[in-house]
Parts: structure tokens; C-alpha cells; sequence
């Protein structure tokens, strides 16, 4: 079992109003109420949060509401990553000069099978315009939706010309393969997955711990496997956690998500998604209802 401290990051969903501006005071009681359940931190403004359906403008001031709320910049990986460099370094910058713990950088995705020079230079762009010690990158290897993988050897080239600044990675493949061999490869860096599913064998393979979509709903359940592994409780939590992945794996996920939240918080208006994301089919409902049910379950459960 590695002795690394395993941490449990949620990408937490943005809740949006009637006119679907970000609700930040929503923001900020979903954030907390998501610590308070277990999670070690929030990993806002990525996938799940809508973050490409975000400007700038609104990205900054939801950040800073978060940590006026009373959430520490140290409990923090925001995603800051762009397809247009200045928005990554203005973002990126932000979330440094607020104490977050890092930033955690999609590549640029709009253009598709570019060079791993381009990457590379894309990543070094961001960190020389910063320039400041104080900077810690987490990539973003998500490429089913990038188009623009992370590869082992990106990893190296950026962590030998910038060894203090890239902080870890999250791989969103879905591969763990792939997971294993950036743990293997890189143990300096903490590596989450993206799958709460995996927490046992990233565990021992020396990763970081996990940053899951479904943590947004089961915040409590994936804390309890974390601390309860190596116990003989570990098969029980894992179970729990796995049942309500499998849910969301078979319905639209971050619509789902958001539904799912709504219905343990008692409140539709967390369920809005901006377009082109559209509210989960009437079928799914039995389905998002049973991950609530679940999720209910686990020891320590407030939501």
C-alpha cells in the first residue's frame, strides 16, 4: 500500500439561474456542503462544472466567491485550461494569486493531431508569461474530448524543463492503463483518476486519489472507501461507490449529475444546464434516483 496521503477532489457542478447566469451563491452552499461531506477539496470549472460553456469573466469571480465563502485556496485545483492562451494564462494566473493549490490545464482543443512540440509549447507558453515560483500545474488528460492527448513523453519533456511547476495529472481517459503507466512513470507527481472505481488499485500503485463527476453526489461514500481501505470493510465501500459509477455511466452524465444533486439538495433550480447540454431523458429518472438512494447510504452522508 503506498504511503502517499490519498485526497478526494470533487469536479464540483455550476449551478446556474433563471437566466442562466452562475449562481454563485449556489456555488459556494454546494462547495461547502461537499467538504463538509468528506471531500478534501474541489476541483471547480473543469468538465462537469461546464467549464467551456464559461467566459472568463464569469470563471474569475465564481472562483473568488468560493474562497470568500470560506473555502480555502489550498482545498483548490480549478481548471483554468483554454483553447486561447491568454484566457488559460488570465485564469491560471487567478486561481495562483488566490492561494489555490494549483491549476489544473486542459491543452489548447480545438485543433486536432498537432504536434507534441505544439503542446509542449502551448503548456511552457503559460508557465514563462506567469513566471512565478509560486505556480503548480495539474495536466488534464482527458483526450476522448481534447482530441490532444497527454502523452508519457510530454509528461517528461515538461516535468525536466519545469520540475517545480507540474504538480500532477488527472487522467480522464478512463484507461488504466494509462493511469498505471503515468503513476509508474512519474511518481514525483500526484496522479488522480478520474473513476472512483479505481481508487484501490491507483491506491496501491502509488497514485493520489481521485477527482470524479459522481463525486458531486456521493461525496461520502468515496471519502469512507479512501480512509476504509485495507480494512475488511474495503469490498463493502467499493461496492457502493461502483454501483453509483455504473448509474451514471449508462445515463447522460453531467445532466444527470446536476439532476441528482437537485434531488438531494431539494432544489430543481441545481439541475439547469446551459446549452448544448439539455436535462437528462424522463427515463433516467428512476435511475438518478437510485444513485440518491445510495449515495444515501454511506456513513457520514449529508447531502
Amino acid at each position: 500500500m503506498t504511503t502517499r496521503k490519498l485526497q478526494l477532489f470533487v469536479p464540483a457542478i455550476t449551478p446556474f439561474a433563471d437566466d442562466l447566469s452562475v449562481d454563485t451563491a449556489a456555488l459556494v452552499r454546494t462547495g461547502k456542503a461537499l467538504i463538509a461531506s468528506g471531500a478534501h477539496g474541489l476541483a471547480p470549472f473543469g468538465t462537469t462544472s461546464e467549464a467551456n460553456s464559461l467566459t472568463v469573466a464569469e470563471r474569475i469571480p465564481a472562483l473568488e466567491a468560493l474562497i470568500e465563502g470560506g473555502i480555502a485556496g489550498s482545498a483548490l485545483i480549478p481548471g483554468t485550461g483554454c483553447c486561447a492562451a491568454g484566457d488559460t494564462i488570465e485564469l491560471t494566473r487567478n486561481a495562483m494569486e488566490l492561494g489555490c493549490r494549483g491549476a489544473l490545464m486542459l491543452p489548447p482543443f480545438y485543433f486536432k493531431g498537432v504536434p507534441e512540440d505544439g503542446v509542449f509549447a502551448a503548456f511552457a507558453n503559460v508557465i514563462e508569461a506567469i513566471g512565478d515560483t509560486r505556480l503548480k500545474l495539474y495536466l488534464y488528460h482527458i483526450p476522448q474530448m481534447t482530441g490532444v492527448p497527454i502523452t508519457l513523453s510530454l509528461i517528461e519533456r515538461l516535468l525536466k524543463a519545469y520540475p517545480d511547476t507540474i504538480a500532477g495529472l488527472k487522467d480522464s481517459s478512463g484507461n488504466w492503463d494509462n493511469t498505471k503507466s503515468v503513476i509508474e512513470a512519474f511518481p514525483q507527481i500526484d496522479t488522480y483518476s478520474a473513476s472512483e472505481a479505481m481508487i484501490p488499485v491507483n491506491a496501491t500503485t502509488g497514485g493520489a486519489g481521485c477527482i470524479s463527476a459522481s463525486a458531486n453526489v456521493n461525496p461520502a461514500g468515496i471519502r469512507a472507501l479512501i480512509d476504509g481501505l485495507g480494512t475488511p470493510q474495503e469490498a463493502e465501500l467499493l461496492e457502493q461507490v461502483a454501483s453509483i459509477r455504473k448509474i451514471f455511466e449508462s445515463i447522460p452524465l453531467i445532466p444527470s449529475i446536476k439532476a441528482a444533486v437537485a434531488l438531494q439538495h431539494g432544489d430543481p433550480n441545481l439541475a439547469r444546464v446551459r446549452p448544448p447540454l439539455a436535462p437528462p431523458p424522463a427515463t433516467a429518472d428512476a435511475q438518478i434516483a437510485e444513485a440518491v438512494r445510495i449515495a444515501a447510504t454511506a456513513k457520514g452522508a449529508t447531502l
